[in-house]
């Protein structure tokens, strides 16, 4: 009986002996803010004063492993541990291994009767896809281009670079967030290709110093040599001067050929003029020289009755011969008839000249009338 009495005794003096104990340690430093990629491990570190008996670490406030001065209690091979000791302090490292993003959150390590803990924050991130719509590019040698890279899947967004392994005579780029996707990064790679070579999209997580990349191979080909819109090498400046000046002085040959066509136009049409003002004033002429023989028919000074030698001779001619007892009276009425006749002659030709007179001032009416 005293016995027993005896071992319930001892173990009451071993267990207030471990509670004098436990409360004489505690936690020197607790573990540090971890940011990690999916899939790989994150370490963290717990220092604690000697003479602990129970140290316990956990994640989103679940326990994941215990240690005790006999060894470690493990539940779970993705946490595994690591420990360091030294004169003073005890170090307890945590592993997680193949971390996912559903770990990030707090993790915790603690003693046993002890109100002190360390805590810290565990961050996952992952690394989406890298996508250039095309594997092989083929472009016209000297003639600009862009390519296309995109960032899709990341979560917490890259930074975009490129590395040209190509002659380019220019080259720039800009990143920038997709409009209506915040999740999905652009970067558009403007260059002049000079020659075949491959081109290289990089995205890199500065805080974890990660990086991805994805390389496409650029080929390029000679423009077609009969390509409507070819460019040929430029003209030196001379010659663009050269060219200038010829143009302007074919301009200005132009202008006063211009000027020498209307000036011919204009002289022709005041010497067409001209002719035209002559011709009316020979009409004139020639109507006032026809109308001076009827002036003198009509001025009353002819003598109708005489007639020339030489008609008296024809008229002599004419006539039958006769004899020449011829008496003179019957002369003087031969006369006569010859006389009648010369009259109407005279008044055939004033009816003649007075027709043409009324014809030519009617040809002259015309032509003014054409002329106006």
């Amino acid at each position: 009986m005293e016995g027993s009495w005896r071992d319930v005794l001892a173990v009451l003096v071993i267990l207030a002996q471990l509670t004098a104990s436990g409360s004489s340690y505690q936690i020197i430093e607790g573990p540090q803010n971890v940011t990690v990629l999916k899939d790989s491990e994150a370490h963290f570190n717990c220092t604690v004063t000697h003479g602990w008996k129970l140290l316990m670490w956990t994640l989103n406030q679940m326990v994941v492993l215990s240690l005790t001065t006999q060894g470690p209690i493990i539940t779970n091979n993705r946490f595994t541990y690591a420990s360091y000791n030294s004169t003073d302090s005890f170090i307890s490292e945590l592993i997680i291994h193949d971390v996912q993003p559903s770990d990030s959150g707090s993790v915790q390590c603690s003693l046993q009767n002890s109100h002190g803990f360390g805590s810290a924050f565990l961050s996952v991130q992952v690394m989406g896809t890298l996508n250039i719509p095309s594997n092989n590019l083929i472009v016209t040698e000297g003639e600009p281009c862009n390519v296309t890279c995109y960032a899709v899947g990341w979560t917490s967004l890259p930074d975009i670079s490129w590395e040209l392994e190509v002659p380019v005579s220019h080259s720039s780029y800009n990143s920038f967030l997709e409009p209506g996707n915040f999740m999905r990064v652009l970067s558009v790679l403007d260059l002049t290709p000079l020659g075949n070579g491959t081109l290289t999209c990089v995205a890199e997580l500065k805080d974890l110093q990660a990086s991805k990349s994805l390389t496409v191979n650029l080929t390029v080909v000679q423009p077609p040599p009969d390509s409507i819109g070819e460019e040929g090498p430029a003209l030196p400046t001379w010659a663009i001067i050269l060219l200038a000046v010829a143009f302007s002085l074919l301009l200005i040959l132009i202008i006063v050929l211009i000027i020498i066509f209307c000036c011919c136009c204009a002289s022709r049409r005041e010497k067409e003029e001209s002719t035209y003002q002559n011709e009316i004033r020979k009409s004139a002429n020639m109507r006032t020289n026809k109308a001076d023989p009827e002036t003198k028919l009509k001025s009353g000074k002819e003598n109708y009755g005489y007639s020339s030698d030489e008609a008296k001779a024809a008229q002599t001619a004419s006539l039958p011969p006769k004899s020449a007892e011829v008496s003179l009276p019957e002369k003087r009425s031969s006369s006569l008839p010859y006389q009648r006749s010369t009259h109407g002659m005279v008044d055939a030709e004033r009816s003649k000249v007075h027709n043409n007179l009324k014809n030519q001032e009617g040809v002259d009416d015309m032509a003014a009338a054409c002329g106006a």
